[in-house]
């Protein structure tokens, strides 16, 4: 009985080749994953509880921009260095100006993730806010990225999923997987950890408790003990979010 299995689109990974500059389509979606995130920050500001903290200064557009910054330097850089330092150590140790060649690929998502830590610590320490706050505030745009970063990888072909059981309707062979249909886990991964986390952040009960601590916190200056966000006694949980990514996008404000 013939197996019925689809064809990896045959993709270009080149997007734009203009006169030799090649830009690649996983580029692209880096530059559609920022610009997503800074939209959605933006959004953010008209949600609680950051509309209403004060202390030790509102939010505001400024805030997006710089935390922005440090979230790209953090995954450009620590998401490159990553890969060169976990998956291929011996070969940069050696040439270690390779590790300057980016348009021969290679980022790690482990590298990235550490280096967008240590961007959003650069900022907290620069603004004296908590870290958590920093943290809550940008994490539910971040799998937004993730998808975006995920359909690069299935653009390119890679990090295909193991092989996939006969008759799935929806199985793929793959360039470099070889003649076994295989699970298109790019996609999978694309659709849990980007649509699905984004829309849940924030959702659950807790973080709308969490919510409205911020705010009677953010309007009486202090918590009960008397400390302030200045103070570095954070208030912030680490739920991820204080409003749901719908509400974001609708420009609905929270209750």
């Amino acid at each position: 009985m013939t197996r019925l299995v689809l064809t990896f689109p045959d993709f270009d990974p080149v997007a734009i080749n203009l006169f030799g500059l090649k830009i690649h389509w996983y580029a692209i979606m880096y530059l559609l994953a920022f610009a997503l995130a800074y939209f959605l920050m933006i959004r953010r500001l008209r949600h609680e509880p950051f509309r209403s903290i004060t202390r030790p200064e509102p939010w505001t557009k400024t805030d997006v921009e710089d935390i922005l910054l440090g979230a790209i330097l953090g995954v450009l850089i620590g998401g490159r260095l990553g890969y060169c330092l976990f998956y291929q150590p011996a070969h940069y140790l050696t040439n270690p100006l390779d590790i300057l060649k980016v348009w021969d690929g290679g980022m790690s998502f482990h590298g990235g993730a550490i280096g967008v830590a240590l961007g959003l610590a650069w900022y907290a320490w620069k603004k004296k806010r908590p870290f958590l706050q920093v943290a809550d505030f940008l994490v539910p745009a971040a799998p937004i990225g993730l998808a975006a970063g995920r359909f690069g990888n299935f653009i390119n072909g890679e990090l295909w999923g193991r092989e996939a059981p006969a008759g799935l309707p929806w199985a793929m062979i793959f360039p470099t997987g070889g003649d076994v249909p295989r699970h298109p886990s790019q996609l999978y991964q694309m659709l849990l950890e980007g649509s699905c986390c984004s829309s849940c952040s924030g959702s659950t009960p807790a973080s709308r408790g969490s919510e409205a601590r911020w705010r009677a916190r953010s309007s009486s200056g202090t918590a009960s003990s008397g400390s302030s966000p200045s103070s570095g006694a954070s208030p912030t949980p680490t739920s991820g979010c204080s409003a749901s990514g719908s509400a974001w996008v609708s420009g609905s404000r929270s209750p």
